[in-house]
């Protein structure tokens, strides 16, 4: 008799454990769209990076370029032209993103006149290139000023054409132009 209650025992669990691994019906498959369901494939051109880095050198190179860039007077004058406002409005631009940013304004003269008057208008000159910046929001401290007068002409030649491109203000950058970046 006991035998016959091991063996029912078996019977009653195997059938239990086999109706337990009972296989759950296959998930009917998912229809495919036909051609006229399908969403419209997103035709927007991928845009190209907004700044690589070439393009930031660039940038980079051409405020260089600006903040260096020469302005010139007219004869025995030193009252800004409208062309030198511009190129003043663009390096304001530059310092301005750039508040470590030095720099020192030379001017200079043609050859006529004598070396004292020269000086002194060459330094008038850089004053008032250093004046139009300050008044516009440089600090002053950023901006030093010089003349050479005659002494370094840019051209050499005695005809008005050379003379011209010798009434000049120079700019150099004399610290932070290592880490310069472009105005935004």
């Amino acid at each position: 008799m006991m035998r016959s209650s091991r063996l029912m025992l078996v019977l009653v669990s195997s059938s239990l454990v086999l109706g337990a691994c009972k296989k759950k019906p296959a998930p009917a498959p998912t229809p495919t769209p036909t051609p006229t369901e399908r969403a419209p494939e997103r035709t927007t051109p991928t845009a190209a990076p907004v700044d690589t880095m070439a393009a930031y050198n660039e940038k980079v190179a051409s405020a260089r370029m600006r903040l260096l860039e020469t302005i010139f007077f007219e004869y025995d004058a030193d009252e800004l032209r409208d062309d030198a406002r511009a190129s003043l409005d663009a390096k304001i631009a530059i310092l301005n993103a750039n508040p470590g940013l030095r720099i020192r304004v030379a001017g200079h003269c043609d050859e006529r006149g004598s070396d004292e008057y020269n000086i002194a208008l060459g330094r008038r000159r850089a004053e008032a290139a250093k004046r139009y910046l300050t008044d516009r929001g440089v600090d002053a401290s950023r901006i030093e000023t010089s003349s050479f007068g005659r002494e370094r002409p840019a051209v050499q030649g005695t005809t008005e054409e050379a003379w011209s491109k010798n009434r000049r203000d120079e700019f150099e950058i004399t610290a932070g132009g290592e880490n310069l970046r472009p105005a935004s």
